[in-house]
């Protein structure tokens, strides 16, 4: 695709089932864009977090900023000049923002010290696009992929993930974040609709919270 995109680097959020590493795959591949990709499988504690969240939020999150700081700090760090930009499907403060929801204060602050230690090493989103999806349609995408450690996930633990990023949009002024509602959109199967996306993304915004939306 000839399009361009004014951005270096973009990140890809969205809640848990709201369709951000399907978006990623599909930019990465129509724009030769390098693609991280959250590997979040990995994680050994987090089939154990969704049975008994009291137990085992802090090392789930512990595992996540590790893993995700690992991730950014090897492909950010060494630009590859035959990409045009890059495109992630989470940006590393997500890991701030799932602990501030899923740990008690005592570990929040704990975890909140070692966080500001590891933030420094890399460069933010030039571009934060943030899918919005109902819980409802959430929780059907999420029963689709059937995967064996979601079950367990609530349509009140996903309202409260989305109250938590919706909170840090408010607050963030130095990025520039499109909230695109994409409840009626098919990106995957329907060009048009992808094409929507794509042309939102290009445009250039300044930093501070912005929304897109289509009616069909």
């Amino acid at each position: 695709m000839s399009q361009q995109f004014p951005y270096r680097f973009i990140a890809i959020e969205g809640n848990i089932g709201a369709g951000k590493t399907t978006l990623c795959e599909k930019l990465a591949k129509d724009f030769s864009a390098k693609l991280i990709l959250e590997q979040f499988d990995d994680n050994p504690f987090l089939p154990f977090f969704y049975k008994d969240a009291e137990r085992y939020s802090f090392p789930v999150e512990l595992f996540f900023m590790t893993e995700r700081h690992k991730q950014l700090q090897a492909n950010l760090n060494q630009p590859d000049l035959f990409q045009q930009f890059t495109v992630s499907d989470y940006i590393f403060v997500k890991t701030l923002l799932f602990a501030r929801n899923n740990l008690t204060k005592d570990e929040f602050r704990l975890f909140q010290r070692l966080f500001q230690i590891m933030k420094t090493n890399f460069p933010s989103p030039d571009l934060i696009v943030f899918l919005h999806r109902p819980v409802e349609e959430l929780m059907l995408n999420i029963k689709k992929r059937n995967r064996s450690y979601e079950t367990e996930i609530t349509p009140e633990y996903l309202l409260s993930i989305q109250n938590t990023y919706f909170d840090y949009f408010k607050m963030e002024n130095q990025t520039p974040i499109l909230i695109i509602d994409v409840s009626k959109l098919d990106y995957l199967n329907n060009p048009e609709d992808y094409q929507k996306i794509v042309n939102e993304m290009s445009r250039k915004y300044t930093p501070g919270l912005h929304h897109a939306s289509f009616v069909q």
